[in-house]
């Protein structure tokens, strides 16, 4: 009922100990908090907040338009919701090395585990589109210790993306990686890499967790869990995926509705009911006092289409 059992610092904790190379731990992209909670159910690792996904909820392209407290507000929402670590994407640090400890304190506040910061100029674009430019090594190193030493939970995790796959190439790649390592990143998200080669040199080059990107329609092949551990990657994220899916049936229902007069045709493929007030934990709230919460939950089967009404 209400939120997780579990505190930010138990998440943290756990997120550290679960990272470890070749365990390729799964880390669906939740888009709203009950998202979070059927991650959980479903038994994933833990879950991650997509900056683009926080941008393009807004209706805004994933070009740094968000600011922190719409970041820092929304991703705690999302982590308070589920007994998982929460990692989110904190994009460029949202400014000046001052700015991203601000940042790091923010997101420990609204109890993530974990964010990553990335080496690209603000605005930003997309890690997987074309045309991407990258700070200097000596900045980048900069954002990343002001975000160390800012830290108060050092089981906050820090994560250094680096884009330049695609500006210099992999060389760049493991030179920056081992940078960043040095100036206090407790794990490595290369951006865009080609193919498992190339995330295995990356494991390989340093001796931090390095995360996946497994995100649709980008630079890399979509790999399964078993290919990636086999690499040595630590974690993988699927950012947009759940976002992907559920305005995809959104557009397919209004399509319905518009050429049928009706939803019926799309009713079978929705979420029941009876299984969204078992997601929503109903009845705990009405165990908890019957003298407010006096509703009833209907006895429905939430695998049937009963359960719709």
């Amino acid at each position: 009922m209400l939120y997780s059992n579990v505190t930010p610092e138990q998440k943290r904790a756990a997120l550290r100990e679960m990272l470890v190379p070749g365990t390729a731990r799964q880390f669906p992209g939740a888009f709203n908090p009950l998202s979070a909670r059927l991650i959980e159910e479903k038994g994933f690792d833990g879950v991650y907040v997509s900056g683009a996904v926080l941008a393009n909820d807004l209706g805004l392209p994933d070009i740094g338009l968000t600011t922190l407290t719409e970041v820092a507000t929304r991703a705690g929402q999302i982590a308070r919701m589920t007994d998982l670590p929460t990692l989110v994407d904190a994009d460029t640090g949202f400014g000046e090395p001052m700015n991203v400890a601000r940042t790091i304190q923010e997101l420990e506040h609204a109890g993530l585990a974990g964010c990553h910061i990335e080496d690209q100029f603000n605005p930003k674009r997309c890690g997987h589109l074309d045309g991407k430019n990258v700070v200097d090594l000596g900045t980048m190193v900069k954002r990343i210790a002001a975000a160390a030493d800012a830290r108060r939970d050092p089981n906050f995790l820090i994560m250094a993306r680096t884009d330049v796959r695609g500006v210099e190439g992999l060389g760049a790649v493991i030179d920056r990686a081992k940078a960043l390592v040095d100036a206090g990143a407790d794990a490595i998200f290369p951006e865009a890499m080609k193919d498992l080669s190339e995330f295995e040199a990356v494991c390989q080059a340093v001796d931090v967790p390095v995360l996946a990107n497994m995100t649709e329609f980008g630079k890399s092949e979509l790999f399964t869990r078993q290919q990636l551990a086999a690499t040595g990657v630590a974690m993988v994220i699927y950012p947009v995926t759940l976002l992907r899916s559920a305005m995809g049936e959104a557009e397919r229902v209004l399509d319905a509705i518009v050429s049928d007069g009706t939803q019926e045709s799309r009713v079978d493929s929705m979420l029941t009911r009876a299984r969204l007030y078992e997601l929503v934990d109903y009845e705990a709230y009405n165990r908890f006092d019957t003298g407010i919460f006096n509703f009833q939950v209907p006895d429905l089967d939430i695998h049937t289409n009963n359960a719709n009404l």
